[in-house]
């Protein structure tokens, strides 16, 4: 009989309610009983949710208060030596502290989770790290779900891939050379499973996705003997691509599973079933976890059925990866349209699915008739709905051959005409983006929405809103404005909201990182741009101040990433088509005055296809997306973007072929580190390497970022080098704002000084 289950479900709540509870303990208004109920209660809902589905196992070990690979490194003590805590006393006041830093600490590094919008926070490996053993939670949780009587199946980031994704900080020069205490450290945590009677664990190496050289593939082997003999059954799960140059492998590694992606690795199974082990589990992928359009059940079967005729009881059914990647649970969308609602599966959904192919599978075909059947008419009308097709926007696509991509003239030349007209002081100081949403903010746009107040005051305590930032920002000393962005609630939302094409949900929330949550919209049609969607807020803005102000877009690609895209046309297609709708609005906002533009691109370097080999075709079309959304200008007028928390050293050819004017970039947490691949490269055009941390609150101090921007100044050349903060300021509060740029402006106008006194004395 084949078997269901799942690589994990999402943690935040169907209402974002660790969000809610995670922050209310943050800021001393709850204590840590009541967070650590709000943290059970979630388990055993979504515990719950599994089991009456059908699953045969339940997941346990796919909850965390803040990120997946800072539990594995609290359970192993493996947390960074420059803290100072000690891993097996650690509370978990000391866990948020490793993710959001303090006054004395910075907070741990954190980036992309391969080629997802999530953001883990990067191991920090010296030669003094342990993993003699951390925290007991993961041993806590199991329990606690066996004594609600549930089959369990724990999950654990393996060993190879932790070392992977981590950084060397000092003391060691291979992160290979920590591999002994590594899988020593492994060995004791699957001991302990087993002594408590866990039947499975799924143990995760995502890397095997990507192209590793032979000292990383080699690794695998030893360590998996090592580990496989005291530990209860292993399944080793891969995901986010196919693995088939690693087959011989996997065949040869003593697990008794293998998860394999079907989804994103469509195609590589004919590989995997030669000579496959007769005593090992095939986990076959086929439900698509990163997307939200429902599943075709009678074609997932259809690739099932033989594989069960090859494996019989050792087929387990699951979706391709973790569904931490999409919302929670469907039934919460009353106000979405009934067609749209129609088309789509978000978790609890997905795990019908998976239970629904499972009992086909095993001879109850009777008992899911209507599901299939409901599923083969949604399928099915989705493909021949009228709403999916824009012959204008086909047109226009058809025919973008014939829209130039470039500028006027090359940089070099576009810089001197920006100098003139807007007479910046050296080291230009300025923000990413977005001020403090606060309270009265966020209750403004919701009693608008839900139609408590009419426009025009809603406009006016916008503008009100607009004019408090301006007027901050000019008293702070800032050289390049930004108007603060109080109407918009997420920066692919907003745009989303007023491109046709472009569908949203109420409820349809996904972990980004922390506590941090966005909704990301669906594009199930052809994108147009019907008209203006930020002019009037710019020109406002721009009237009530002398210095330059910023207009604010979303860079097609991120739009494109941050939303869970259409799957019946290519991606590029779909990405050029905002890209066009972005060129309108880029070429209104300079009709209206706007001298510079910044196109956010933070999804650039996620969009990347994990294997080297499909790099090209990507990167051809998103910079040429980008080039399409930023080239209708004249050259006086400034293009700016912004990326963050992504590694940018490999694809910086394409990167500069972007050809904005100015690149802000994050790099305080790796304390510069990102910015070492812009000098190599010699990137020609201006750069603003971010001075502090966003994502945390604490104040850097001037020295901190006086110390920051020599570094940066070793690097980028004086006059090409901007002075920002990391990111956006929309999570942050106004005091720590406040206090952080007005660090920020003195450390730049210090710095101004120290270049002014070393010219003058040369």
């Amino acid at each position: 009989m084949a078997k269901a289950h799942i690589l994990g479900f999402p943690r935040i709540g169907a209402q974002r309610e660790l969000k809610f509870a995670v922050e209310s303990f943050w800021r001393g208004d709850t204590e840590l009983a009541a967070l650590q109920e709000t943290g059970k209660t979630l388990r055993q809902r979504h515990w719950a949710i599994q089991a009456e589905a059908g699953l045969d196992y339940v997941s346990v070990g796919d909850f965390a208060w803040y990120d997946q690979i800072l539990n594995t490194l609290a359970l192993l003590g493996a947390v960074p030596t420059r803290f100072k805590f000690d891993p097996k006393k650690l509370t978990l006041a000391d866990y948020f502290t490793l993710a959001r830093g303090n006054p004395e600490y910075f907070a741990m590094e954190m980036t992309k989770w391969f080629d997802t919008n999530y953001h883990y926070l990067v191991p920090e490996f010296t030669a003094d790290v342990s993993f003699d053993g951390g925290v007991d939670w993961l041993f806590e949780e199991n329990a606690e779900a066996v004594a609600l009587g549930h089959k369990t199946k724990v999950t654990l980031v393996g060993p190879l891939s932790l070392l992977y994704l981590g950084k060397i900080k000092s003391g060691i020069s291979n992160k290979l050379d920590l591999l002994p205490k590594v899988v020593a450290g492994y060995q004791k945590v699957l001991k302990r499973l087993q002594d408590a009677g866990v039947e499975w664990v799924q143990i995760d190496e995502p890397i095997l996705a990507l192209e590793l050289d032979a000292a990383w593939r080699d690794a695998f082997e030893p360590t998996y003997k090592t580990l496989s003999p005291a530990a209860p059954k292993l399944l080793l799960a891969t995901y986010f691509d196919q693995v088939r140059e690693h087959s011989a492998l996997l065949r040869s590694l003593p697990v008794a599973g293998v998860h394999l992606d079907l989804v994103r690795g469509a195609g590589q199974l004919p590989e995997f079933l030669k000579d496959w082990p007769q005593y090992r589990v095939l986990s076959a992928g086929v439900v698509d976890g990163r997307n939200i359009w429902r599943a075709d059940l009678d074609s997932a079967l259809a690739l099932l059925q033989p594989l069960q005729a090859t494996l019989g009881d050792r087929l387990w059914v699951s979706a391709s990866c973790s569904l931490l990647h999409v919302p929670v649970d469907l039934a919460n969308e009353n106000k979405l349209d009934e067609e749209l609602k129609g088309w789509l599966a978000f978790a609890t959904q997905k795990v019908s699915e998976i239970t629904a192919l499972k009992r086909a599978l095993n001879g109850e075909e009777k008992e899911v008739e209507a599901q299939f059947k409901a599923a083969a008419l949604a399928v099915a009308a989705r493909k021949v709905s009228p709403r999916i097709h824009n012959p204008l926007v086909q047109k226009r696509l058809s025919q973008i051959d014939s829209i130039s991509a470039d500028r006027n003239n090359v940089f070099a030349d576009r810089i001197v005409k920006q100098q003139a007209r807007f007479n910046l002081p050296a080291f230009p100081t300025t923000n990413i983006g977005s001020f403090p949403q606060t309270a009265d903010i966020r209750q403004a746009r919701a009693q608008y929405k839900r139609g408590e107040i009419g426009h025009l005051d809603y406009l006016n305590r916008m503008r009100d809103e607009v004019r408090m930032v301006v007027q901050k920002q000019e008293e702070i000393g800032l050289d390049v404005l930004v108007h603060g962005e109080p109407e918009r609630n997420d920066m692919v939302e907003y745009f989303g909201e007023q491109l046709w094409g472009y569908a949203f949900t109420a409820n349809g929330w996904v972990q980004s990182y922390g506590s941090r949550c966005v909704k990301p919209p669906f594009i199930y049609g052809d994108v147009y741009r019907p008209e203006a969607m930020t002019v009037g807020w710019s020109e406002f803005a721009q009237s009530l101040t002398s210095k330059p102000m910023k207009g604010m877009l979303t860079g097609p690609v991120t739009m494109l990433q941050w939303s869970f895209v259409r799957d019946d046309q290519p991606r590029d297609q779909t990405a050029l088509q905002i890209a066009l709708a972005l060129r309108d609005e880029v070429v209104d906002l300079e009709k209206a005055g706007i001298g510079m533009i910044q196109i956010d691109e933070p999804a650039f370097r996620e969009g990347l296809p994990l294997k080297a080999a499909d790099w090209a075709h990507y990167l051809d079309w998103a910079v040429k997306a980008f080039r399409i959304s930023a080239s209708g200008v004249q050259d006086d007028t400034q293009i700016h973007t912004h990326m963050c928390y992504s590694e940018f050293n490999d694809i910086l050819p394409w990167i500069a072929a972007m050809d904005a004017d100015v690149i802000t970039i994050e790099t305080s947490r790796s304390d510069m580190e990102l910015l070492d691949g812009f000098g190599k490269f010699a990137y020609p055009n201006d750069i603003g390497p971010g001075v502090y941390d966003i994502h945390s609150p604490r104040v850097p101090q001037v020295a901190e970022m006086q110390r920051l921007l020599r570094k940066a100044r070793g690097v980028i050349p004086d006059q090409r080098l901007w002075v920002n903060p990391d990111c956006g300021l929309k999570t942050r509060g106004w005091p720590e704002t406040t206090a952080a740029l007005e660090n920020m402006v003195l450390a730049a106008r210090t710095l101004r000084e120290e270049v002014a006194t070393q010219q003058q004395a040369a």
